[in-house]
C-alpha cells in the first residue's frame, strides 16, 4: 500500500502540497476546518442592491510572471493561465498619468533594460530623482541583490529622493510585503525585485508582467485542485476540525470532528497562529520553533468594493491604477476595474455603474473608518460619484510584519511531521508564490521520508 501522508489545511499552501504528494506516488489525505477550499484566497459572493449574488473574492489578489510555481499548479490541475489571468506590463501609474510605467515601445526589451525605459520616461520624476533610482539599483544588482539582514528597505533606500520613495518604493513595498517601507526587511525586498525585474517569467510571460485575475479566486486554483485531487482518488474532507494530533511512534493519529484518521506523515497547513496550538503539548517539537511561530506578528489587509459613477470614465488604460495613499485619510495603495476583466460575466447596469476593489495593505483602520475614507479617496482622486459600499473584507492577519532579521519556522517540524504556510522560512514575503513554493517542498521532504530504506 502507499504511503500515506495528511494535509491538515487547503489554503495554496495545503492543494500545493496535496497535489504534488499525489504526483510523488503517496495516498493523500486532505482535510479542511472551513467549509470552503482556498484558505485566505477565495471566493466571496458580494450581495449587490437588486438582491444578486456577484461572485468576487476574499481580498483583491496580483500575481506576477515570476511565480512560475503558482502558475505551473494551476496548470498541472487543468487551468490554463491565460484564460483565467490578465496579464499588463509593469504599469504603477496613478491617475494623472504620473508614475512609474514601462512604455509601449520597450515592452519587448530585454530586463533590465525595459525597466530602465520606465525610470527614464517616469512622468513627475526630475532628472536627479531617475539618476538616484539607477544609482541605487546598480549598487543592489552589483551586490547580487544581497544586503545585512538587519536593514530596512527605508535605510537600504536612504539617499533616494522624496519622488521616488513616494511613487515607486513604499506602494511597491506595502503591495509585496504588506509592510512600511520602515518596517520591512530589505532582503526580501530585494528578493521580490530580482525576480521580479530581472527574473525568469511563466510561458509568454516577462516576470514583471502584472497578471489580474479574469475569474475569482475560487476558479483560480481551489476549485480544480479539489477536483483534480478527487479524480486522483485523494480523500477530502471540509468543515472537518483537527482537535489533536496524537504521535503513535510509528503513525499518527488525527482526531479530528469527524472521527480519527491515522497517517505515516502530517503535513500541517493551516495559519501560523493556529499550528503552535496543534503543537503546544506535543513531544519533540523544537521549543524555538514554536516560539518563532507565536511570536510572528500580523498585519491586516483591507479591500473595499465599490460600486459608482465615473461621469469621465476610468482615468487608466489598464484594469488597475496605483493610488495616492496616506495611512488614515487615503488607505488605498491600488484600485482595480472589476467590470473591465475579461471573462467576469457582470449584470448589465454594473456597466453602467461598475464594481471598484480598493486595496488596503497594512490597514491599522476600523471597518467604518476604512470605507468613510475609500470613499472619500474614490471621490477626490477618481471623481467616482454616489459610490455604495457593496462588500468590505479586512483580513486581520492576512500576512507577517515581514521585517528585518525575522526568524521564520522551518517547515521541518520533527521527523515525520512538516509544515507548509507562506509564514514558512523562505526568500519570499506572504505572497501566493510563497504559500505555493512551501507546499511543494513540504511534500518533496514528506515523499523523501516515506520512500527512505
Amino acid at each position: 500500500m502507499k504511503p500515506h501522508v495528511a494535509i491538515v489545511g487547503s489554503g495554496w499552501a495545503g492543494l500545493a502540497a496535496a497535489v504534488r504528494s499525489v504526483q510523488l506516488g503517496l495516498r493523500v489525505s486532505l482535510i479542511e476546518a472551513a467549509r470552503h477550499w482556498g484558505g485566505r484566497a477565495r471566493r466571496l459572493d458580494v450581495p449587490l442592491p437588486d438582491g444578486t449574488r456577484l461572485p468576487l473574492d476574499n481580498g483583491q489578489h496580483i500575481l506576477i510572471g515570476a511565480y512560475r510555481h503558482t502558475l505551473a499548479l494551476m496548470q498541472t490541475v487543468g487551468i490554463s493561465p491565460t484564460d483565467v489571468l490578465h496579464p499588463m506590463p509593469l504599469d504603477l501609474r496613478f491617475a494623472d498619468g504620473s508614475g512609474l510605467a514601462v512604455p509601449r515601445w520597450a515592452q519587448r526589451w530585454p530586463a533590465p533594460l525595459d525597466t530602465l525605459a520606465a525610470v527614464l520616461c517616469a512622468r513627475g520624476w526630475e532628472g536627479s530623482a531617475r539618476l538616484a533610482f539607477m544609482a541605487h539599483a546598480w549598487r543592489w544588482q552589483r551586490d547580487g541583490f544581497t544586503c545585512s539582514p538587519h536593514l530596512s528597505v527605508a535605510a537600504l533606500c536612504h539617499g533616494l529622493p522624496a519622488t521616488v520613495m513616494q511613487d515607486l518604493v513604499e506602494p511597491l513595498c506595502v503591495a509585496a510585503l504588506n509592510t512600511t517601507a520602515a518596517e520591512a526587511s530589505a532582503q526580501v525586498f530585494l528578493t521580490v525585485l530580482r525576480d521580479a525585474l530581472w527574473g525568469q517569467g511563466f510561458g509568454p510571460w516577462r516576470a514583471s508582467t502584472l497578471l489580474l485575475p479574469r475569474a475569482d479566486l475560487g476558479r483560480l486554483l481551489p476549485d480544480a485542485a479539489v477536483d483534480w485531487l478527487h479524480a486522483q482518488g485523494a480523500s477530502l474532507r471540509n468543515g472537518t476540525r483537527l482537535r489533536q494530533l496524537v504521535d503513535e511512534r510509528t503513525r499518527w493519529r488525527l482526531v479530528t470532528t469527524a472521527g480519527d484518521l491515522e497517517a505515516d506523515h502530517v503535513i500541517l497547513a493551516t495559519g501560523a497562529s493556529d499550528a503552535p496550538e496543534l503543537l503546544a503539548t506535543l513531544p519533540g517539537v523544537a521549543p524555538d520553533w514554536l516560539a518563532q511561530a507565536r511570536t510572528l506578528r500580523h498585519e491586516p489587509i483591507a479591500t473595499v468594493y465599490l460600486q459608482g459613477e465615473l461621469p469621465h470614465g476610468w482615468p487608466g488604460r489598464h484594469p488597475m491604477l496605483a493610488l495616492r495613499s496616506h495611512h488614515r485619510t487615503a488607505p488605498a495603495q491600488y484600485v482595480f476595474h472589476r467590470s473591465r476583466l475579461d471573462g467576469i460575466h457582470w449584470p448589465e447596469p454594473l456597466h453602467r455603474r461598475p464594481v471598484l476593489a480598493f486595496v488596503a495593505s497594512a490597514c491599522q483602520l476600523q471597518r467604518a473608518e476604512v470605507e468613510a475614507a475609500v470613499v472619500a479617496q474614490a471621490a477626490h482622486q477618481l471623481d467616482l460619484r454616489d459610490a455604495v459600499v457593496l462588500q468590505t473584507v479586512i483580513e486581520k492577519r492576512a500576512t507577517f510584519v515581514c521585517a528585518p532579521g525575522l526568524q521564520r519556522p522551518d517547515l521541518a517540524i520533527s521527523p515525520r511531521l512538516t509544515a507548509a504556510g507562506d509564514y514558512i522560512s523562505g526568500p519570499y514575503p506572504a505572497t501566493l508564490e510563497g504559500a505555493v513554493r512551501s507546499g511543494l517542498q513540504a511534500a518533496e521532504r514528506t515523499a523523501a521520508q516515506l520512500k527512505a530504506p
